[in-house]
């Protein structure tokens, strides 16, 4: 995979130091900008290529380094490396700062996620007015600590039903949950397993309990960029899937 953005240096909003990978677009002129948020993975070439990926289609994409510089393939480290993550400061100082960063290239802001990216994307929502639009790829918070009132963003969803780590029952309870708080939510359920738009998961083996599925996630990501299009670039700019 070649990769075609690099490393960055931000603030947090408590002044300490973080960095993370930026992919630019080519022409930045009125571009507006996506916050990645990694999966448990780390900030692999994978998640750099969600980047640049978004760069391509005309987007800045920064991915904010969660884990500081540590990534890892098996299911146990990830899950130990996630667990080390204080949700609520990563929300409150890491995505901020990401967020700041970003407001100095773009007018317009989007945060995308997966897995537990997905379930920082809609505590991010909840926290951060600077964001104009979210998308969650299969992951969630516990419900309890989301606050749907908050939400001023529209907001995608992309869900497998044959999900071994995310409920489609608790899916469903979230979509009610967003709804009912007036937010503008669109979840589409896919038939495929957790990490079907990640072209690492393998299946049984060195990624276990997920699958990648090729059909699903080009269908998932045309729609983002159809919802990104419409929802970042302001009227007088056009819209990116145009």
């Amino acid at each position: 995979m070649k990769l075609h953005g690099s490393m960055v240096d931000f603030a947090r909003p408590d002044g300490r130091g973080l960095s993370g990978y930026l992919s630019a677009p080519e022409d930045p002129a009125y571009a507006p900008a996506v916050l990645v948020v990694q999966e448990w993975w780390g900030l692999n070439d994978q998640i750099r290529g969600v980047a640049d990926r978004l760069a391509s289609a005309g987007y800045f994409a920064l991915v904010p380094d969660l884990y500081r510089g540590r990534t890892t393939v098996e299911e146990e480290e990830a899950h130990h490396l996630m667990n080390g993550l204080d949700f609520a400061e990563v929300a409150a100082q890491d995505l901020a700062g990401a967020l700041q960063y970003l407001g100095t290239k773009a007018n317009r802001i989007g945060a995308m996620g997966y897995c537990m990216g997905g379930a920082l994307t809609l505590l991010a929502l909840c926290q951060h007015s600077a964001l104009s639009a979210g998308v969650m790829w299969y992951g969630f918070p516990p419900l309890e600590y989301v606050e749907p009132a908050k939400i001023r963003a529209p907001v995608i969803g992309h869900f497998a039903i044959q999900d071994a780590f995310f409920s489609i029952d608790t899916v469903n309870e979230l979509e009610k949950r967003l709804h009912d708080a007036g937010v503008k939510a669109t979840f589409y359920r896919y038939l495929a397993h957790h990490g079907f738009a990640n072209e690492n998961a393998v299946g049984p083996g060195r990624i276990s309990r997920t699958q990648f599925d090729p059909v699903w996630s080009e269908k998932a990501w045309d729609r983002t960029l159809t919802f990104l299009g419409r929802t970042l670039w302001t009227p007088a700019h056009g819209d990116a899937t145009a």
